[in-house]
């Protein structure tokens, strides 16, 4: 796919999100499979584009950045060059091994790196025991034990995940972390109409899966799909 058609793309979608009242969006590479640790100069300069172009129609909107895989300094690059308000940072606290390897923790460098370029106003928000990983290694280090860690380095907000995209998360372990930090709580997968509910005392969901077509990642946004969740929303909470 060429450059202008990925642009184009995102800056459909995003449209969709915007439209339909959507508080905010996150850009990720996501269709960039198998994901890589050692990302180059050419993702980089594709997502600078890319976020650049949907911040020109979504221009008060939230928007943030993720780049696959752990790519969080680039993400930050992204961020600020593209007028960005956040990014979503893997492995920030305790190293673990996901699918594309062993990923080591970055709080240090990475919130040292933000202040050295200039880019303290774009929040970094951080998984927590993320997706698509083991935890084996630290398995004696409890969900909430994680999220105080990842606050006292400094997160501005964490999210917890259920096992893979699209998975749901557990209600329980949302309480448990909400009430151990002070930061925002975030729920990053298995949002559905259907189980909404259980999350409305989240400070934030990160919905993909569930606004495409046939609920699977890979496929286009449903307009459809986004309207009836954020009416559902409104609908519960009042």
């Amino acid at each position: 796919m060429k450059m202008s058609q990925i642009t184009e793309e995102a800056c459909r979608e995003a449209a969709i999100y915007r439209d339909a009242g959507i508080d905010g969006v996150i850009i990720e590479n996501m269709h960039d499979i198998p994901y890589s640790v050692s990302v180059g100069p050419e993702v980089v300069a594709c997502m600078t584009a890319v976020c650049t172009a949907v911040r020109s129609i979504c221009p008060s909107l939230p928007l943030g950045v993720q780049i696959l895989s752990s790519a969080n300094h680039q993400a930050l690059a992204v961020a600020l060059a593209s007028d960005l308000d956040f990014i979503r940072a893997e492995g920030f606290v305790f190293a673990h091994v996901a699918d594309e390897g062993l990923l080591n923790a970055c709080a240090g460098d990475l919130l040292r790196y933000r202040r050295q370029i200039g880019a303290e106003h774009v929040h970094i928000f951080t998984d927590i025991k993320k997706k698509h990983s083991s935890h084996t290694l630290t398995s004696d280090v409890s969900i909430e034990q994680t999220a105080h860690a990842a606050e006292f380095f400094l997160s501005d907000g964490v999210i917890i995940t259920g096992a893979a995209t699209g998975l749901q998360a557990d209600p329980q372990e949302l309480r448990e972390v909400a009430q151990s930090v002070r930061i925002p709580v975030l729920v990053g997968s298995g949002v559905t109409y259907d189980n909404l509910e259980h999350y409305l005392d989240s400070n934030g969901m990160i919905i993909g899966s569930h606004f495409k077509e046939g609920g699977h990642w890979a496929n286009a946004v449903d307009p459809k799909q986004v309207k009836r969740f954020m009416a559902r929303r409104r609908e519960l909470l009042g």
